[in-house]
Protein backbone atom coordinates (compact mmCIF):
# COMPACT_ATOMS: atom_id res chain seq x y z
CA UNK A 1 0.00 0.00 0.00
CA UNK A 2 2.63 2.31 0.77
CA UNK A 3 3.90 1.85 -2.58
CA UNK A 4 2.24 4.23 -4.16
CA UNK A 5 4.55 7.03 -2.39
CA UNK A 6 7.03 6.21 -5.14
CA UNK A 7 4.80 8.40 -7.40
CA UNK A 8 6.50 11.36 -4.98
CA UNK A 9 10.14 11.42 -6.15
CA UNK A 10 8.82 10.91 -10.06
CA UNK A 11 6.45 13.69 -9.72
CA UNK A 12 9.65 15.34 -8.52
CA UNK A 13 12.17 14.58 -10.85
CA UNK A 14 9.06 14.68 -13.75
CA UNK A 15 8.33 18.56 -12.54
CA UNK A 16 11.86 19.41 -12.32
CA UNK A 17 13.09 18.09 -15.93
CA UNK A 18 9.76 19.52 -17.61
CA UNK A 19 8.00 22.27 -15.51
CA UNK A 20 11.47 23.81 -13.81
CA UNK A 21 9.74 23.60 -10.60
CA UNK A 22 12.77 24.37 -7.88
CA UNK A 23 12.84 22.23 -4.68
CA UNK A 24 15.50 22.83 -1.69
CA UNK A 25 17.59 20.31 0.10
CA UNK A 26 15.40 19.70 2.86
CA UNK A 27 12.16 18.99 0.58
CA UNK A 28 14.54 16.38 -1.34
CA UNK A 29 15.82 14.87 2.17
CA UNK A 30 11.90 14.45 3.20
CA UNK A 31 11.27 12.37 -0.11
CA UNK A 32 14.29 10.64 0.29
CA UNK A 33 13.22 9.36 3.86
CA UNK A 34 9.64 8.83 1.67
CA UNK A 35 11.49 6.10 -0.79
CA UNK A 36 13.32 4.57 2.07
CA UNK A 37 9.92 3.67 3.62
CA UNK A 38 8.99 1.86 0.00
CA UNK A 39 12.20 0.11 0.67
CA UNK A 40 11.50 -1.31 3.54
CA UNK A 41 7.84 -1.97 2.53
CA UNK A 42 9.69 -4.56 -0.25
CA UNK A 43 11.59 -6.04 1.98
CA UNK A 44 8.83 -6.62 4.90
CA UNK A 45 6.51 -8.29 1.62
CA UNK A 46 9.79 -10.81 0.94
CA UNK A 47 10.13 -11.27 4.59
CA UNK A 48 6.30 -12.11 4.68
CA UNK A 49 6.49 -14.66 2.27
CA UNK A 50 9.64 -16.25 2.75
CA UNK A 51 6.76 -16.96 6.39
CA UNK A 52 4.80 -18.53 3.76
CA UNK A 53 2.29 -15.16 3.22
CA UNK A 54 -1.16 -16.13 1.25
CA UNK A 55 0.58 -13.78 -1.71
CA UNK A 56 1.67 -15.96 -4.74
CA UNK A 57 4.30 -13.52 -5.60
CA UNK A 58 3.93 -10.23 -3.37
CA UNK A 59 7.61 -9.20 -5.18
CA UNK A 60 6.26 -9.78 -8.61
CA UNK A 61 3.32 -7.66 -7.29
CA UNK A 62 5.28 -4.98 -5.79
CA UNK A 63 7.38 -4.40 -9.05
CA UNK A 64 3.93 -3.85 -10.28
CA UNK A 65 2.64 -1.71 -7.99
CA UNK A 66 6.10 0.74 -8.43
CA UNK A 67 5.07 0.53 -12.51
CA UNK A 68 2.01 1.48 -11.82
CA UNK A 69 2.85 4.37 -9.74
CA UNK A 70 5.49 5.48 -11.86
CA UNK A 71 2.39 6.19 -14.80
CA UNK A 72 0.07 7.52 -12.24
CA UNK A 73 2.83 10.38 -11.82
CA UNK A 74 3.33 10.84 -15.17
CA UNK A 75 -0.27 11.45 -15.74
CA UNK A 76 -0.34 13.59 -12.53
CA UNK A 77 2.38 16.29 -14.50
CA UNK A 78 0.71 15.71 -17.43
CA UNK A 79 -2.56 16.84 -16.11
CA UNK A 80 -0.60 20.23 -13.81
CA UNK A 81 0.75 21.17 -17.07
CA UNK A 82 -2.48 21.33 -19.11
CA UNK A 83 -4.10 22.89 -16.08
CA UNK A 84 -1.73 25.65 -15.43
CA UNK A 85 -1.64 26.15 -19.25
CA UNK A 86 -5.53 25.73 -20.13
CA UNK A 87 -8.91 26.17 -19.32
CA UNK A 88 -9.66 23.95 -15.95
CA UNK A 89 -13.19 22.87 -17.23
CA UNK A 90 -12.23 22.05 -20.69
CA UNK A 91 -9.62 19.58 -18.68
CA UNK A 92 -12.28 18.10 -16.34
CA UNK A 93 -15.14 17.71 -19.43
CA UNK A 94 -11.79 15.99 -21.37
CA UNK A 95 -11.40 13.49 -18.78
CA UNK A 96 -15.09 12.92 -18.44
CA UNK A 97 -15.51 12.27 -22.19
CA UNK A 98 -12.52 9.91 -22.83
CA UNK A 99 -12.62 8.22 -19.21
CA UNK A 100 -15.95 7.21 -20.68
CA UNK A 101 -14.97 6.41 -23.60
CA UNK A 102 -11.99 4.47 -22.45
CA UNK A 103 -13.79 2.34 -19.65
CA UNK A 104 -16.24 1.51 -21.94
CA UNK A 105 -14.32 -0.42 -24.26
CA UNK A 106 -12.45 -2.12 -21.37
CA UNK A 107 -15.50 -3.26 -19.89
CA UNK A 108 -16.95 -4.45 -23.63
CA UNK A 109 -13.82 -6.52 -23.70
CA UNK A 110 -12.54 -7.79 -20.26
CA UNK A 111 -16.12 -8.22 -18.52
CA UNK A 112 -18.33 -8.51 -20.56
CA UNK A 113 -19.27 -11.83 -18.69
CA UNK A 114 -19.64 -10.12 -15.04
CA UNK A 115 -22.02 -7.72 -16.59
CA UNK A 116 -24.47 -10.62 -17.76
CA UNK A 117 -24.25 -12.61 -14.74
CA UNK A 118 -24.86 -9.52 -12.43
CA UNK A 119 -28.24 -9.16 -10.84
CA UNK A 120 -28.95 -5.59 -11.18
CA UNK A 121 -31.03 -5.24 -7.81
CA UNK A 122 -30.53 -2.35 -4.93
CA UNK A 123 -27.61 -3.92 -3.10
CA UNK A 124 -25.72 -3.83 -6.78
CA UNK A 125 -26.56 -0.38 -8.09
CA UNK A 126 -25.99 1.58 -5.07
CA UNK A 127 -22.34 0.61 -4.45
CA UNK A 128 -22.09 1.28 -8.42
CA UNK A 129 -23.69 4.96 -7.95
CA UNK A 130 -21.94 5.72 -4.28
CA UNK A 131 -18.33 4.64 -6.63
CA UNK A 132 -19.14 7.15 -9.41
CA UNK A 133 -20.12 10.30 -7.17
CA UNK A 134 -16.99 9.55 -5.12
CA UNK A 135 -14.70 9.71 -8.64
CA UNK A 136 -16.81 12.65 -9.78
CA UNK A 137 -15.79 14.73 -6.56
CA UNK A 138 -11.89 13.30 -6.81
CA UNK A 139 -11.46 14.16 -9.90
CA UNK A 140 -13.43 17.37 -9.99
CA UNK A 141 -11.33 18.49 -7.13
CA UNK A 142 -7.74 16.95 -8.84
CA UNK A 143 -7.50 19.91 -11.32
CA UNK A 144 -7.82 22.77 -8.60
CA UNK A 145 -5.18 20.97 -6.25
CA UNK A 146 -3.00 20.58 -9.14
CA UNK A 147 -3.50 24.31 -10.33
CA UNK A 148 -2.87 25.69 -6.41
CA UNK A 149 -0.40 23.27 -5.08
CA UNK A 150 0.72 21.07 -8.06
CA UNK A 151 1.30 17.59 -8.77
CA UNK A 152 3.78 16.82 -5.79
CA UNK A 153 1.43 18.08 -2.62
CA UNK A 154 -1.78 16.14 -4.55
CA UNK A 155 0.55 12.65 -4.58
CA UNK A 156 1.83 13.73 -0.73
CA UNK A 157 -2.25 14.08 0.53
CA UNK A 158 -3.25 11.06 -0.83
CA UNK A 159 -0.48 9.10 1.23
CA UNK A 160 -2.99 9.56 3.80
CA UNK A 161 -5.28 6.75 3.03
CA UNK A 162 -2.81 4.08 3.70
CA UNK A 163 -3.08 4.64 7.11
CA UNK A 164 -6.87 3.87 6.87
CA UNK A 165 -6.05 0.70 4.95
CA UNK A 166 -3.62 -0.50 7.51
CA UNK A 167 -6.57 0.22 10.45
CA UNK A 168 -9.29 -1.23 8.38
CA UNK A 169 -6.94 -4.51 7.67
CA UNK A 170 -6.05 -4.88 11.53
CA UNK A 171 -9.77 -4.57 12.62
CA UNK A 172 -12.12 -5.08 10.08
CA UNK A 173 -10.67 -8.07 8.51
CA UNK A 174 -8.33 -8.97 11.70
CA UNK A 175 -5.02 -9.39 9.31
CA UNK A 176 -1.61 -9.64 11.00
CA UNK A 177 0.74 -7.07 9.58
CA UNK A 178 4.56 -7.25 9.34
CA UNK A 179 6.47 -5.24 11.61
CA UNK A 180 8.28 -3.87 9.32
CA UNK A 181 5.70 -2.29 7.73
CA UNK A 182 5.08 0.09 11.24
CA UNK A 183 8.95 0.78 10.78
CA UNK A 184 8.18 1.60 7.22
CA UNK A 185 5.05 3.93 7.74
CA UNK A 186 6.55 5.88 10.28
CA UNK A 187 9.20 6.59 8.07
CA UNK A 188 7.28 7.39 5.16
CA UNK A 189 5.00 9.79 7.80
CA UNK A 190 8.92 11.55 8.77
CA UNK A 191 9.57 12.15 5.26
CA UNK A 192 6.27 13.93 4.78
CA UNK A 193 6.21 15.98 7.86
CA UNK A 194 9.78 17.17 6.95
CA UNK A 195 8.85 18.02 2.86
CA UNK A 196 5.66 19.53 4.18
CA UNK A 197 6.92 21.57 6.62
CA UNK A 198 7.13 25.49 5.49
CA UNK A 199 9.09 28.33 7.14
CA UNK A 200 7.53 31.97 7.00
CA UNK A 201 9.63 32.91 4.36
CA UNK A 202 8.30 29.92 1.98
CA UNK A 203 4.37 30.82 3.12
CA UNK A 204 4.60 34.19 2.67
CA UNK A 205 5.99 32.84 -1.27
CA UNK A 206 3.02 30.45 -1.85
CA UNK A 207 0.70 32.94 -0.56
CA UNK A 208 1.55 36.01 -3.35
CA UNK A 209 2.23 33.14 -5.98
CA UNK A 210 -1.90 31.95 -5.03
CA UNK A 211 -2.96 35.83 -4.76
CA UNK A 212 -0.91 36.55 -7.92
CA UNK A 213 -2.72 33.55 -10.05
CA UNK A 214 -5.77 34.41 -8.62
CA UNK A 215 -5.93 37.97 -9.70
CA UNK A 216 -4.47 37.31 -12.71
CA UNK A 217 -7.72 35.22 -13.14
CA UNK A 218 -9.82 38.26 -12.14
CA UNK A 219 -8.06 40.54 -14.58
CA UNK A 220 -8.64 38.44 -17.65
CA UNK A 221 -12.47 38.12 -16.72
CA UNK A 222 -12.77 42.05 -15.96
CA UNK A 223 -11.07 42.61 -19.20
CA UNK A 224 -13.10 40.42 -21.08
CA UNK A 225 -16.71 41.75 -19.72
CA UNK A 226 -15.19 45.44 -20.58
CA UNK A 227 -15.15 44.36 -24.02
CA UNK A 228 -18.59 42.80 -23.99
CA UNK A 229 -20.23 45.17 -26.70
CA UNK A 230 -18.35 43.31 -29.68
CA UNK A 231 -16.19 46.01 -31.43
CA UNK A 232 -16.68 48.32 -29.32
CA UNK A 233 -16.08 51.44 -31.72
CA UNK A 234 -19.63 52.32 -31.97
CA UNK A 235 -20.88 52.34 -28.37
CA UNK A 236 -22.42 55.85 -29.14
CA UNK A 237 -21.07 59.68 -29.75
CA UNK A 238 -17.44 60.24 -28.66
CA UNK A 239 -17.69 63.39 -26.02
CA UNK A 240 -13.78 64.12 -26.59
CA UNK A 241 -13.81 64.82 -30.05
CA UNK A 242 -14.02 68.78 -30.55
CA UNK A 243 -16.57 70.68 -32.32
CA UNK A 244 -14.49 71.02 -35.39
CA UNK A 245 -13.78 67.14 -35.41
CA UNK A 246 -17.44 66.56 -34.92
CA UNK A 247 -18.60 68.64 -38.07
CA UNK A 248 -16.01 67.22 -40.29
CA UNK A 249 -17.12 63.18 -39.42
CA UNK A 250 -20.71 64.21 -39.76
Amino acid sequence: MLLDCWAIPCVLFLTWIFLKTKYGLRKLFGVGICVAGVVLVVFSDVHASERKSKGPSPLKGDMLVIAGATLYAVSNVTEEYIVKKSSRIEVMAMLGVFGAIISGIQISILEREELRSTEWNASAVLPFIGFALAMFLFYSTVPIILKICGATMLNLSLLTSDMWAVLIRIFAYHEKVDWMYFVAFAGTAIGLIIYSYKGSREAAEDTAQVTGATDEEAATENHGAERVPGAGEDDGPDTNKSPSEAATSR
